[in-house]
């Protein structure tokens, strides 16, 4: 297969800054060679990619990043995460494969098929999972091996209304959910993120999603890298489900450039 457009994209930030924003689910854009494996017709794929893209997260960490003190560095999927979800399990750990939704999708935020149960996840795996894997592990490694320690920060959006897929999805959705992982979340961490996003609302913990991503090279095993997810319910920055963006997301993005501005004050490592 041969993408239409670059799978991700590595945006330089300051040398001595630790922190990664990490944007998976932003774009919408799907190679046409991978769409031809998708079971939607036009218009139900754009009413799908509306549910499920993490609309104007991208804008979101590019506006934080410029208003930064220190420029973090930006990791950016350019392809929807219907072609693969960099940040699933590619085996039978991930637990969303009961839905449909590993890797490799075969079913819809409405639980409707999007391709066949059958389809061999093996080539988008190959193609698209493995090397933006590889890439964002090298960056961490990058950040380690310049400042010691690497932050990765993930920048998602949530629906306001909960979604058939989700599977823990029955309790808070806050304006702001912070999602922790017991092993590369420091206290510090968690708490810097609830007060640096305390003027955009309440900031709940790891409900509606918990967890944080690592490159699995690090996760669990060097607590040198830090991680912290950012989930932003879709109602205060934009019109859902699809829609444009609103006044809200400058004032995210000011949180946001706050959180990373603190993180040189949180203990990250052993």
């Amino acid at each position: 297969m041969t993408p239409a457009a670059p799978s991700f994209e590595l945006l330089p930030g300051a040398d001595d800054s630790p922190v990664i924003l990490h944007v998976p689910h932003s774009a919408r854009e799907i190679p046409a060679e991978v769409r031809k494996g998708i079971v939607l017709d036009d218009a139900a794929l754009e009413r799908e990619l509306d549910h499920i893209v993490d609309a104007h997260t991208a804008e979101i960490a590019r506006a934080a990043a410029e208003l930064a003190g220190a420029t973090p560095w930006r990791f950016v999927n350019r392809l929807s995460r219907l072609v693969v979800d960099p940040e699933r399990f590619p085996d039978e750990r991930e637990e969303m494969l009961s839905v449909g939704m590993g890797a490799v999708y075969t079913r819809t935020t409405h639980r409707a098929p999007l391709r066949p149960e059958d389809t061999d996840p093996e080539p988008l795996l190959g193609r698209y999972f493995r090397p933006y894997a590889r890439a964002m592990t090298e960056a961490v490694r990058d950040r380690l091996a310049a400042t010691g320690r690497a932050v990765v920060i993930d920048v998602h959006s949530y629906p306001t209304e909960r979604l058939p897929y989700e599977l823990h999805g029955a309790g808070p959705r806050p304006p702001v959910c912070v999602g922790t992982d017991a092993f590369h979340t420091p206290a510090g961490l968690a708490e810097l993120a609830r007060e640096a996003f305390a003027g955009c609302g309440e900031t709940g913990l790891d409900s509606p999603f918990s967890g944080a991503y690592v490159p699995l090279e690090f996760y669990g095993k060097d607590p040198r890298v830090g991680a912290l997810m950012v989930e932003i319910r879709r109602d205060t920055y934009m019109t859902e489900p699809g829609g444009p963006a609103g006044p809200g997301l400058s004032r995210l993005a000011s949180a946001l450039a706050a959180l990373i501005d603190g993180v040189d004050g949180v203990a990250v490592g052993g």
